[in-house]
């Protein structure tokens, strides 16, 4: 049997589309074939990467949410399936970080954390999954945690926590959605190169983090492709409650 990750006719829904990973992943399915719902806060950003998968043949749709407001999640799903079709694929991806120590954690960063990086994307799988179990056509839903949510690192305990939390979440609504037909997964990258990360990764102090990684390297961004690509296509029909740590053992 011959696998197949061409995403033609599919739609996908991804959240966190302004910057690193989020951009990455809606270039990827797009130029595999999905018309691809790009949802983020800053209008303009999402104008340039819908211009820009356009003009490679792509179809995208850029659409302003918030994932801490229900109203904005509700509304997206509604413009995202009237403009390109019922969403097949969810990426949750969107998150934030607020590096401190515990003892020093707000509650306002406590909150922020933990409602973008899970309260956020469960609303938003609880939306499309309803929609996709009253279709009963199936669909995914492909949750970006990290590797942190398995290996606590000093200053991102709520980032760690909120990640633990998705993967939690991952297996609950693969639990009760696969009758359904509908695939709930998360990945779990380790360490990627990123605009974001380049300055710290490229200081001493980064450097001597990477010298102790088993494969003295940092991953690249398209390192994720091949799962994004699998669990967003129908060769992964089977394939269900699944954490994959994309990490080149990283945490060794």
């Amino acid at each position: 049997m011959s696998i197949s990750c061409n995403l033609e006719g599919k739609v996908v829904l991804v959240t966190g589309a302004t910057s690193g990973f989020g951009q990455h992943f809606a270039r990827t399915l797009a130029a595999s074939g999905a018309a691809v719902a790009l949802t983020g806060r800053r209008s303009e950003i999402l104008e340039e990467l819908e211009a820009e998968i356009e003009a490679k043949d792509g179809r995208a749709l850029g659409i302003v949410m918030d994932v801490m407001d229900a109203g904005s999640i509700r509304n997206a799903v509604e413009v995202a399936e009237t403009e390109l079709g019922p969403i097949n694929v969810l990426v949750n991806n969107a998150g934030i970080s607020r590096a401190d120590m515990a003892a020093n954690i707000t509650e306002e960063d406590y909150d922020a954390v933990l409602g973008t990086n899970l309260k956020g994307p469960f609303m938003l799988a609880q939306e499309v999954g309803r929609r996709m179990i009253e279709r009963g056509e199936g669909g995914s839903i492909i949750n970006i945690a990290s590797m942190l949510a398995y290996r606590p690192f000093r200053g991102l305990t709520t980032y760690a926590m909120s990640k633990a939390g998705m993967v939690a979440m991952t297996r609950s609504l693969a639990l009760e959605w696969a009758r359904y037909h509908i695939n709930v997964n998360t990945i779990c990258p380790g360490y990627i190169e990123t605009e974001m990360n380049k300055d710290y990764f490229g200081s001493e102090k980064g450097k001597a983090v990477i010298a102790g990684f088993p494969g003295k390297a940092l991953g690249k961004l398209d390192d994720l492709n091949g799962m994004l690509l699998l669990l967003a296509s129908d060769s992964s029909a089977f394939f269900t409650g699944s954490t994959i740590e994309l990490d080149g053992g990283q945490p060794l």
